[in-house]
């Protein structure tokens, strides 16, 4: 039976459709995460500016510093198993098996969440000693690592193409948090009530994702925790916990660096151009989490489809990296003069730079899945390792020399040079030749296009 949305498409492109029930599920699944960040951009877009203006760069910078220093430590109590879990449900698609794969998830995620909240704070203490301010807010930010442990729900619904629960979980979290927002922002509140938005949103989304993985008739009853599956879990998933770090780092580590070297002030105008930069990233990662299991069911059928299906995916992932870094430099001081007003011009120069940063990320988005698929998981922590080594370095040579433009530059190479690496794995050559070949997407699907008419 085809998808309920399939027969409101054009007539050639639900033919075209017709009879690929994966390839709808994907699709629908894909398109129920993009609805989703779409109704939230739209519905924060005013709230978030509102914010913005609110707080001004140095409130903002706080902010900002907390959710970065903390966003270093999170990535352990992750343990590296968002795609593990997902993979092993779909390649073990039994009831028991998936009780015992979510309770043994949900048992290390919580118990990792409770170390990493203790180690950001001992971390933030010694870091910014004296500054209670910001350690409240570090200490808030860490708090959320605790509750995230209900992400496993979210792994369930991936396995099963249903992430359309997912989104009324994180939706209806963020309705009621918009409207708390309004409420902080007429009433004047103070900095830290903001903060603690954040972590409210976070409990409110993994309560509701509880509420309706119970709806589906299933239970957190029924989970169980097995030592023995633990310990294959993090033997596969170190490389990625290490990865997912050294992301952090490179993702994150020059808002913490700016904060340092130059004030809070700084880090909120960088601040304001990275929210702007990033603002769409949900986009590449709803498609690629979405087709994920489409990928890995290709690779079962053969080779050659799932090459094909790689190939297709890098296409997208570039075309839509570049489309979007083109026009956002071109209206960059625009956009911020009319979202955030004079106080922020500043980071008009940030954003038309870092937002290239974004062709790059959509590509590590793919690149990382297929890694997964591969089973070359471990290759992550070199390419991340390296990204981060390069931020690091990059960071203290260009932000003296030119402030928080270097700290945009920076990010660009972090992003973009690690790619180089997997000229010398073996393993991984081939499939830099596939994303180096996307280039020429759109004059491969002319070709294509041209030969089908002749």
């Amino acid at each position: 039976m085809n998808a309920v949305w399939h027969k409101y498409l054009p007539g050639p492109l639900r033919r075209k459709l017709d009879g690929r029930h994966g390839f709808q599920a994907a699709l629908g699944s894909s398109g129920w995460l993009v609805a989703d960040k779409l109704v939230r951009m739209g519905g924060g877009l005013l709230i978030g500016v509102w914010v913005v203006r609110y707080l001004g760069p140095t409130q903002l910078g706080m902010l900002s510093y907390a959710g970065a220093f903390g966003g270093f430590f999170g990535t352990f109590a992750a343990l590296g198993l968002d795609g593990l879990v997902v993979r092993q449900l779909l390649n073990h698609p039994d009831r028991d098996r998936d009780d015992a794969l979510l309770g043994t998830a949900f048992i290390m995620k919580f118990w990792g969440g409770i170390a990493t909240f203790c180690i950001t704070l001992l971390a933030i203490w010694i870091a910014r000693p004296n500054e209670n301010l910001i350690m409240l807010l570090v200490g808030i930010t860490a708090a959320s690592f605790i509750f995230q442990s209900f992400n496993v729900i979210d792994f369930y619904f991936q396995s099963t193409v249903e992430s359309r629960y997912v989104v009324y979980a994180s939706n209806l979290a963020f309705l009621i948090i918009s409207v708390a927002k309004i409420a902080l922002l007429i009433t004047s509140a103070s900095l830290i009530w903001f903060a603690l938005l954040t972590l409210a949103e976070v409990i409110f989304t993994s309560g509701f994702m509880v509420l309706f993985y119970h709806q589906r008739g299933r239970s957190l009853k029924t989970w169980r925790y097995e030592g023995a599956l633990a310990r294959e879990l993090l033997q596969q998933g170190w490389p990625l916990i290490l990865s997912g770090l050294t992301i952090m780092i490179y993702m994150r580590i020059d808002q913490v660096m700016i904060g340092q070297m130059l004030g809070d002030r700084e880090v909120g105008l960088f601040a304001a151009a990275v929210r702007l930069s990033e603002v769409w990233y949900f986009i590449p990662g709803a498609i690629v989490t979405s087709v994920f299991p489409a990928i890995m069911r290709a690779k079962q059928a053969g080779e050659t489809v799932y090459r094909e299906r790689i190939q297709k995916l890098y296409d997208l992932m570039t075309w839509l990296g570049l489309s979007v870094a083109i026009g956002t430099t071109v209206l960059a001081h625009w956009v911020i003069r009319v979202m955030y007003g004079a106080a922020y011009a500043e980071s008009a120069d940030v954003l038309s730079l870092q937002i290239w940063a974004g062709v790059f990320v959509c590509l590590g988005l793919a690149h990382s899945r297929w890694l997964i698929a591969e089973g070359l998981q471990k290759y992550l922590m070199y390419y991340t390792a390296t990204g981060a080594v390069i931020n690091v370095v990059a960071n203290l040579i260009l932000i003296p020399e030119y402030g928080i433009k270097g700290a945009a530059i920076a990010t660009v190479l972090a992003q973009g040079v690690p790619n180089v690496i997997q000229y010398f794995l073996p393993r991984a050559r081939a499939n830099l030749f596939q994303m180096l070949r996307s280039l020429t997407a759109p004059t491969r699907y002319l070709k294509a296009a041209l030969a089908a008419r002749t």
